[in-house]
């Protein structure tokens, strides 16, 4: 296996999904997220971590389902994206799991007639079914507007 069949898995609305770790800078405790105005709709505002400034998009708004309050299970995963670090606002987050090529379908094999959407795949394990996000998808900036001042992503 190679490293970008390792996925950061977390729970939303019951369902888990995965992200590959490549895409993962870091997951974090949610502390505080400040409003900002004049946002998105499904951005909650920005965080600060570790000395940056970074947008909050939650992901339960961005997927057209219920908000809910802020728990202590409530994770941000830190992404880096075209050139930018935003974090994932998720119910939970606390496993990472490599996935054999095998059990990763296409979203096309698994929901005829449905397009995907922000679903690249589907893994099936014996214990569950795993939805593997486009990252890309989600964060499209034609369909959400990030408040301004994101930082760049670190440069390896």
């Amino acid at each position: 296996m190679t490293e970008s069949d390792t996925y950061i898995l977390f729970e939303l609305a019951g369902s888990t999904y995965g992200i590959r770790s490549e895409q993962v800078q870091r997951v974090e405790l949610l502390e505080h997220v400040t409003a900002v105005p004049n946002t998105a709709p499904s951005v909650d505002g920005v965080v600060f971590s570790r000395g940056k400034v970074i947008p909050a998009l939650n992901l339960r708004a961005r997927f057209g389902l219920p908000r809910l309050p802020y728990d202590r299970s409530t994770r941000l995963i830190l992404l880096n994206v075209q050139q930018r670090v935003v974090a994932l606002i998720v119910d939970a987050a606390r496993e990472f799991k490599k996935l054999s090529p095998d059990s990763i379908r296409p979203i096309g094999e698994t929901l005829h007639g449905v397009e995907g959407n922000y679903v690249e795949g589907v893994a099936t394990l014996p214990d569950r079914m795993i939805l593997l996000l486009d990252v890309a998808a989600v964060l499209a900036p034609e369909e959400i507007e990030l408040p301004a001042g994101a930082p760049a992503a670190p440069t390896a």
